[in-house]
């Protein structure tokens, strides 16, 4: 098999899921599938994944009543699939033309790439000074703005960084597993020119549900949450600080694990309890 398994997770975002599963599944090439999870009970959601439960390109639907979060979903595409290559999209994110075909023949022309993945920020946010700092031209003219972890939707990994690292354990984020796949000697980072994934969440993006500061705080993403935002121009802010990140991030491993590790975590937590936030 040469395909791509790509996994998205619906829950609670009718609005998103109208637009985001479509255009992912027109996305799709003859060898690509769509694996289908929705979390928890909300009916509409629910209503507008199930529309698409049995179009060509969905492999498998699932519902599971409770809100399981990202892991389990997750584990069960790669453990079911048999695609070379995996994915998953988020269900508040759209997908770009040709996103697979181009980063599946960057994979193909470069056999050292792991994770590679679309640029989920805007054009504003990006800062030439800052990324062309880390940005790498390979075999065949492909340029990666390197990192050692990436978001955890519009990517693509090779399916031989799963059978390397495996699964998401307890202790893993998309982001650790990531870093995994790096210490194990994987090359990931953005595709560059950048393949733009429009994160319908960011309230710049023409399709956001957020129009005021009322609306975010009563739908808050899980990401609003953990950082302490309360208003439009705090999550715009931190939207553009998470670019600022992606492309500053260092390339040394030694900053990922043992005592630099430890000593990130502490400041990360100081900083939590001085501001209320933190950054991504």
């Amino acid at each position: 098999m040469t395909g791509t398994d790509i996994l998205m997770i619906t829950y609670e975002r009718p609005e998103y899921v109208r637009l985001s599963l479509p255009r992912l599944l027109e996305t799709c090439g003859p060898e690509d599938r769509v694996w289908l999870w929705h979390n928890g009970g909300h009916e509409e959601t629910l209503a507008v994944t199930r529309e698409y439960a049995e179009h060509p390109k969905v492999a498998r639907f699932h519902h599971s009543p409770d809100n399981v979060g990202l892991r389990i979903p997750t584990n069960w595409l790669w453990a079911e699939s048999d695609g070379s290559y995996l994915s998953k999209v988020d269900d508040d994110c759209l997908v770009s033309p040709g996103w697979i075909e181009k980063l599946r023949t960057a994979h193909e022309d470069v056999p050292e790439f792991g994770v590679i993945c679309s640029w989920r920020f805007l054009e504003e946010d990006y800062r030439p000074e800052l990324a062309s700092k880390k940005t790498v031209e390979y075999a065949g003219g492909h340029q990666l703005l390197r990192n050692h972890w990436v978001q955890g939707s519009g990517y693509l990994a090779k399916r031989a960084v799963l059978e390397g690292v495996g699964p998401l354990t307890d202790g893993h984020s998309f982001t650790s597993w990531c870093l995994e796949a790096a210490r194990a000697g994987w090359v990931n980072g953005w595709y560059f020119p950048f393949i733009p994934e429009d994160h319908m969440d960011d309230p710049r993006s023409p399709h956001t549900v957020y129009t005021n500061d009322e609306e975010l705080r009563a739908r808050l993403p899980l990401s609003a949450k953990t950082t302490g935002v309360n208003t439009l121009a705090d999550w715009t802010a931190q939207m553009k600080r998470s670019a600022v990140v992606a492309q500053t991030a260092s390339l040394d491993l030694r900053d990922y694990f043992g005592w630099r590790k430890t000593r990130r975590s502490v400041f990360r937590r100081i900083r939590r309890t001085l501001t209320g936030k933190a950054p991504w």
